[in-house]
């Protein structure tokens, strides 16, 4: 298995640098994004301190008993507020549960009133005071860092660098906390998390707690993925390549289980899945279809697309 270091990128150079730094970062993130899906950033501003305590907090969490947990799990809200139960959700295409439990909270809103359909309330945990306002402060920082990538993202597609904007403002965002709990036994047929895409526009990843995570590039190969240490992993969703017209690559990845040594260990990942409002429309941009590139994708919005894929990876009756 090949282990691969993806393209590094500093977002200090298009937040705080010259013309030329800026220019330079949006292409050398266009070019990953267009060839690979997937970048490492540095700089990216999410303060490690928070990271490290909403982490810890995490675990603690996950430390709780199955009944305490259990809790907290609201099925009416599609996994998408509160605790996910263990082998509940599966991959678009896949029969096979995931090895794997999570908890979620979205979008605080700010400045207007948004349909609680769309917007349930996040679940504070009795055991944990501290974890609701961390987990508040921690997507509010992911939300700036992906807001500052959109808008790189804005001028490569030559639509503007704050196309964007408008359309994450009280975004559907969705911060998760995974545990992948240690190996008990041969598995049948899952692992940790079957190959899949993101459904979002980007997500933003903090390194995770253990190996795990591949993608599959261009020659289907899987690829370990490793990056520096304090950098975030960001990749392209369906939600993006849709808009582009498969021109920025929605990449397959997943989490493989461990050796048979490290069964007894546990993995934790707190990935940020950056979704825009639902009314957004995904219609392919204009300067993305081609006589080469023919439209891809029927019409449709990011709220309808959502539901679509939250039926199909076993969230959403």
């Amino acid at each position: 298995m090949s282990l691969t270091t993806i393209p590094i990128v500093d977002l200090n150079e298009f937040v705080k640098g010259d013309n030329e730094s800026k220019q330079k970062f949006v292409e050398e993130l266009g070019k990953a994004f267009e060839e690979t899906g997937f970048v490492s950033v540095r700089n990216h501003g999410v303060p490690q301190e928070l990271i490290d305590r909403y982490y810890t907090l995490t675990e603690n969490f996950f430390q709780l008993t199955t009944e305490q947990k259990k809790a907290y799990e609201i099925p009416e809200y599609a996994g998408q507020r509160g605790y996910t139960s263990f082998g509940r959700e599966h991959a678009k295409g896949s029969e096979a549960p995931d090895l794997k439990e999570f908890w979620q909270i979205g979008q605080e809103v700010e400045g207007e009133v948004l349909d609680k359909k769309d917007y349930p309330d996040n679940i504070k945990v009795n055991e944990l005071p501290e974890f609701a306002d961390l987990g508040n402060q921690l997507f509010k920082s992911f939300e700036k860092s992906g807001k500052e990538l959109l808008r790189a993202i804005g001028i490569h597609l030559g639509i503007g660098e704050f196309y964007f904007d408008q359309h994450i403002h009280n975004g559907n965002s969705i911060l998760r906390a995974i545990h992948y709990p240690p190996i008990t036994q041969e598995p049948k047929s899952s692992i940790r998390a079957e190959a899949h895409e993101d459904i979002n526009l980007i997500t933003l990843l903090v390194g995770a707690s253990a190996d795990g995570l591949q993608l599959l590039n261009k020659q289907d190969e899987w690829l370990n993925i490793t990056a520096p240490e304090g950098c975030i992993v960001v990749n392209v969703g369906d939600m993006l390549q849709r808009l582009t017209n498969n021109k920025l690559r929605s990449t397959t990845h997943r989490v493989v289980n461990p050796p048979k040594e490290k069964w007894h260990t546990h993995r934790y990942s707190i990935p940020f899945f950056l979704h825009p409002r639902s009314e957004m429309r995904l219609d392919c941009l204009p300067s993305c279809v081609t006589e080469k590139n023919p439209l891809a994708y029927p019409a449709s919005s990011a709220g309808e697309y959502l539901d679509e894929r939250l039926r199909e990876i076993g969230l959403k009756k």
